[in-house]
């Protein structure tokens, strides 16, 4: 009953949404003609003594930080979005490609001052896409020609490329595109509790925002223009579940009602995690728990800590959530103190 509630949620979702018109953030398009090497900025690896420039390290998922284990090669460190290489530079090597919105939306938020982030100079636009607010996220920007409130469309100039943020040189200059949710609009009071150091951003410190994979989304969507987020979230990988008990129904939940897969009533939600801790699905559950518990993961013969950024720990079929992994949980539910 709950999966032809789903299924029925998603047709639903389907009918009623306009096609998106979702443009790439620069002029460099090589994303679509296969060409990665040109459309991933690479990253500097020294690897068991062989120094290389995987153009992979670019891209989504986990893509840094190779470390060997028995005989495999696995790769510890998440990158939520995307570096898109410059096609445009001035004599002296700067970056000299045009950012833009890469669909419909506002201007959410803009972080001018650059030692105040890893990503440096940064935007941030609202997308109202099925009755929910998905963002997208512009870093290491060299100059903001944006204002928040500002109205944009697919195209809209927001900033130019640069270099700006932790780690990042003249010569690796790239745009970091992140596409995703935000986890909370009690953020401030979570970081309190939880995070360190001053929080110049609220809401939209990156932190807050849970990207998913942009550039499978770009191609899913190039090939299938009818594809809604709500789909392609739903078509993305479960790596492990956790079953929490339901204080009502989240305003995460509320804020995105796509993510819903069950009737509100429940003694417990079950949350869908994909292996980066993207939240993929709520699910009413009648199980009775006390705290948030791991009841289903993706068997691994590598230890899970290794493959989900820490969340949870384990290996094979048993897990457990680590402290992170609980905050994650607290931040999307909101279980922790908020000010009236």
């Amino acid at each position: 009953m709950i999966r032809f509630f789903a299924i029925a949620l998603s047709v639903v979702s389907s009918l009623a949404a306009e096609p998106l018109d979702l443009h790439l953030p620069t002029e460099n398009h090589c994303l679509f003609t296969g060409e990665f090497g040109r459309f991933f900025m690479y990253v500097d690896r020294n690897f068991e003594g062989q120094a290389t420039k995987p153009w992979e390290a670019g891209s989504y998922g986990f893509v840094r930080s190779a470390i060997r284990i028995n005989d495999q090669v696995v790769c510890t460190k998440f990158h939520e979005g995307i570096d898109i290489c410059p096609m445009k530079r001035d004599k002296a090597g700067n970056p000299l490609d045009e950012v833009t919105s890469i669909a419909e939306g506002r201007i959410a938020y803009t972080s001018p001052i650059a030692g105040r982030s890893n990503y440096g100079k940064y935007v941030v636009v609202e997308h109202p896409w099925e009755n929910s607010s998905v963002y997208s996220l512009y870093a290491h920007l060299a100059e903001i020609t944006c204002q928040p409130g500002d109205s944009v469309k697919a195209g809209s100039p927001l900033g130019r490329m640069g270099f700006t943020g932790a780690g990042i040189d003249r010569t690796r200059a790239h745009c970091h595109l992140e596409l995703g949710l935000l986890m909370s609009t009690h953020y401030e009071e979570w970081h309190k509790k939880f995070g360190g150091g001053t929080n110049y951003h609220g809401n939209f410190n990156g932190m807050n925002i849970a990207g998913a994979e942009v550039s499978r989304f770009f191609l899913e969507q190039k090939a299938n223009p009818d594809l809604q987020f709500s789909e392609f979230m739903a078509n993305t990988p479960v790596y492990f579940k956790v079953t929490t008990p339901a204080h009502g129904t989240p305003d995460f939940v509320t804020r995105y009602p796509w993510i819903n897969h069950g009737p509100s009533a429940a003694v417990s939600w079950e949350i869908s995690f994909s292996a980066t801790g993207l939240p993929l699905a709520f699910t009413a559950s009648d199980r009775q728990v006390t705290a948030p518990l791991v009841t289903s993961v993706r068997p691994s013969s590598i230890p899970h800590r290794y493959l989900t950024r820490g969340l949870i720990t384990g290996m094979g079929n048993q897990a457990s959530l680590t402290k992170s992994g609980e905050q994650l949980v607290a931040l999307i539910t909101d279980q922790f103190p908020i000010k009236p």
